[in-house]
């Protein structure tokens, strides 16, 4: 059996130098920039792979890890809390605690515009794919252009390159009316392109990894083996740190502001929270962009006066920022419909935050210790249990507390491990 440790490896970077010009890691970046510091730091022969529209170029170990690590410094996911600004206000706005004050920053757009054309420089003089050693190993990590079937057509030139590839979910597929027009096609090309060249598969959840099986089987696709490695949290993500110090009652809801994501519920509750208990309401803090198909949710927050002094979206908020958020919150709720994975919950735990959250398979895989589960669709039992965690010196929120004593969130190094043997067999 050859290992990861003396076979040739080619990470994919594509979507993380797209990525160089945003401000803040999504989900998926998080686990692009993972693997691709995990194999680019391993011994024996890496490489960095980027799609093209002229074929795949292939950078060399030291031009993939300084593209690598020009996003990561881009994004300024290192920095102390008490200097992201974004969190800073935040806290002022919920807490009294002093505004902004300078502090390390995330490169400015028109920085990080000069970073990625440098990049591209590089790139588009890096080598073509058949530079590969023979017998390497080719990891996909996200979504990106597979649902371009033709930037994948090296491999069936390059038969002797084993390729492995990421599937964090299938909700355009089983839930299309959460996605955009023709999402759930694209979603298919995707897992076609899965189908077709995968020698093996890595997935974020015993959920997701069944999906997968059952899709490809339904297509006509043999599935490959899969692999589960439940995703590492960050360790910002702990008991021990700055904590935001509310002035009432605040929960948190984390994640893209989408219909999937169940914000309306929770709007709803709030706007007949504000209307019964008045300036006594809790408050709700939005972590999150707004998304894709989300009118209704967005027309609440522009033009709802009830909710106004209550609901409080954040965008652009940093790692630490979001752990010192937690810190000091109520709890975390999270309702969605569905999910591939629900990052926020097991960041939550590791940071001692209790966790209320909707009752579907993958949130019962990750947090069946921990949390309490609600039906997505049950608006008064959610507004029941909202209201119990706020009561003053809440039994409640005690109960939810006690049940994360001793908790331990994975971390990358357990997901590697578990992922690692499937990898290493091919």
């Amino acid at each position: 059996m050859t290992s990861l440790s003396t076979r040739p490896v080619a990470v994919d970077i594509t979507r993380l130098v797209t990525r160089l010009r945003h401000a803040s890691p999504s989900g998926i970046d998080r686990v692009d920039l993972a693997y691709a510091r995990h194999l680019l730091a391993q011994a024996g022969e890496r490489f960095g792979l980027v799609a093209t529209a002229v074929g795949p170029r292939v950078l060399d170990r030291a031009e993939a890890a300084g593209i690598v690590e020009a996003v990561a410094a881009g994004w300024a996911e290192d920095g102390a809390a008490e200097a992201d600004p974004v969190y800073r206000a935040l806290a002022a706005r919920i807490g009294g605690t002093p505004g902004p004050v300078p502090g390390p920053r995330a490169a400015g757009g028109r920085a990080r515009r000069l970073i990625q054309a440098r990049a591209v420089r590089r790139i588009l003089g890096g080598k073509r794919v058949g530079a590969l050693p023979r017998g390497s190993l080719y990891v996909h990590t996200s979504h990106l252009r597979l649902d371009r079937p033709e930037r994948f057509d090296w491999l069936y030139d390059r038969r002797d390159v084993r390729a492995a590839f990421f599937v964090h979910d299938l909700i355009p597929i089983t839930h299309p009316e959460y996605g955009r027009p023709g999402e759930a096609g694209r979603h298919a090309e995707r897992l076609r392109t899965v189908g077709r060249h995968a020698a093996a598969i890595l997935a974020n959840s015993r959920d997701t990894a069944e999906r997968t099986r059952a899709h490809l089987r339904a297509a006509g696709l043999a599935p490959p083996p899969v692999a589960v490695g439940h995703l590492g949290v960050e360790p910002a993500f702990g008991r021990v740190g700055p904590a935001v110090a509310p002035d009432r009652p605040t929960f948190l809801v984390c994640g893209t502001i989408e219909p999937r994501k169940n914000h309306l519920l929770l709007l709803h509750l709030w706007r007949a929270m504000a209307e019964r208990l008045g300036p006594e309401t809790p408050r709700l803090v939005l972590v999150g962009r707004r998304g894709w198909e989300a009118e209704n949710i967005v027309d609440l927050l522009d033009r709802c006066e009830a909710i106004r002094p209550h609901v409080v979206e954040v965008s652009g908020l940093s790692t630490h920022g979001l752990a010192a958020l937690m810190r000091g919150a109520t709890a975390l709720l999270m309702p969605s419909f569905t999910e591939g994975y629900g990052i926020p919950i097991v960041e939550a735990a590791a940071s001692g935050l209790p966790v209320l959250a909707s009752d579907i398979p993958v949130h019962r895989e990750i947090g069946a210790g921990f949390c309490d589960f609600l039906d997505p669709l049950d608006g008064p039992g959610w507004g029941r249990a909202v209201a119990a965690l706020a009561e003053p010196g809440s039994t409640a929120r005690a109960a939810l507390a006690a049940r994360l004593e001793g908790y331990r969130a994975p971390g990358w190094p357990e997901h590697f491990a578990a992922v690692s043997p499937l990898l290493d067999s091919l």
